[in-house]
């Protein structure tokens, strides 16, 4: 069941049932409020927030942070999105024509995106490795990914849960092949913190992305870059600003080529103690738990609803709180507009290539009776509307 307690501190609108945490998450109140303390004291002295006080506030979320990953303060920076991220990445990547970068076919588009463009310039060429769905188990899932290796591999870029398919994938052994074959890793983890355990130390990928805009319940604009100390020098900024031979260089070049952006309120990342703090004091292993138990429990009935088959084993080795149901439909445009529109359900109907999703997410603020308004509703568009096909 829902904590009422848990429920009362966020400020999504009651009137909407929201099954779409994963997008952009939901921030509590009190987190919101350090926030809007910090913001306003941004305002009351710009100078003094952005040249002085923040520079320690920014020192401090970063060790909060760090402790939470388990990983090294010095070794992350804070980025507005995983996005941002990965174009620092990818823009340093030193790629030789014919080199290639593997990845999989249901990987979030954007990244596609960024990896394919830096990929064309240098005339690389962006793998995305067919992944058998739906998953039969981890070694399965490893044999095909492995499949697309050449001897023009130069790294892995992996999501450890994917975005339209919402599978959490073995990037722990993914990356230990990778690295016996002399490859870098780069792990896409906007989905991960604040959702299922992450150890960076355990993971041991050389670059970790990741949001805690979303399921770390920070305020919008929160994310992080991890790199391995080793690799750091690789990657520079994608702004040039006063950390570039900074007059007073802290010990990291790392933190001042990425962290001294000039202007901008990165109130945000400096909530993150705060987030924590949320995080601990309201049990959230035990609350993702119980997220996971209702996502899990619905999963066959909405894909028995659809005529389709659930991605994978419906378990925690597959699935975290997010659960994607296949749907046969040319138009999911139409279907999120009128779930919304009519039923006032906000849940993402997403396309992933010729493919298209619907995905519940599900939080402290969710209960069983919000997944009964969605299948209700769309036992209802099923049988009125005509835009789901072949059931």
């Amino acid at each position: 069941m829902t904590n009422i307690n848990l429920k009362s501190q966020f400020l999504l609108n009651p009137e909407i049932t929201y099954l779409n945490f994963g997008s952009f998450g939901a921030c509590p109140k009190p987190v919101f409020e350090e926030y809007q303390k910090y913001q306003r004291e941004l305002e009351w002295e710009p100078v003094q927030f952005i040249a002085i006080n923040g520079i320690e506030y920014l020192k401090k979320a970063r060790h909060a942070l760090a402790e939470y990953l388990n990983c090294k303060a010095d070794d992350l920076v804070y980025t507005t999105n995983p996005s941002y991220a990965v174009n620092i990445i990818a823009k340093n990547f030193k790629l030789n024509a014919g080199d290639e970068i593997l990845s999989t076919n249901i990987e979030y588009g954007a990244c596609d995106r960024t990896w394919k463009y830096y990929c064309t310039n240098a005339g690389a060429k962006y793998v995305r490795q067919e992944i058998s769905l739906p998953l039969v188990s981890k070694e399965k899932f490893i044999e095909d990914f492995f499949n697309g290796l050449t001897d023009k591999t130069k790294a892995v870029f992996i999501s450890q849960i994917t975005s339209s398919t919402a599978l959490i994938f073995p990037v722990k052994e993914i990356c230990e092949i990778a690295k016996s074959k002399g490859l870098m890793t780069i792990v896409d983890g906007a989905h991960v913190p604040g959702h299922i355990p992450l150890d960076l130390q355990q993971i041991q990928a050389d670059i970790y992305i990741g949001a805690c805009h979303k399921w770390m319940c920070a305020p919008k604009g929160c994310s992080f870059l991890y790199v391995k100390r080793e690799l750091q020098y690789l990657f520079d900024p994608l702004v040039i600003s006063w950390g570039y031979k900074a007059a007073m260089p802290s010990d990291s070049q790392f933190i001042d080529y990425h962290q001294a952006q000039g202007t901008r309120d990165f109130s945000a990342f400096v909530t993150m103690p705060k987030v924590i703090e949320f995080l601990k004091e309201n049990d959230w292993p035990a609350v993702a738990a119980s997220c996971r138990a209702i996502a899990h429990k619905n999963y066959q009935r909405f894909c028995d609803l659809m005529g389709t088959q659930p991605l994978c084993p419906i378990g925690d080795e597959f699935l975290g709180q997010m659960c994607s149901i296949k749907i046969n439909t040319t138009e999911p445009e139409k279907i999120q507009k009128i779930l919304f529109d009519k039923y006032k359900i906000e849940i993402p109907v997403m396309r992933q290539a010729d493919t298209v999703y619907m995905r519940y997410s599900i939080n402290a603020f969710n209960s069983q009776d919000d997944l009964d308004k969605l299948y209700n509703a769309m036992v209802e568009i099923i049988a009125t509307s005509g835009l789901i096909k072949g059931r």
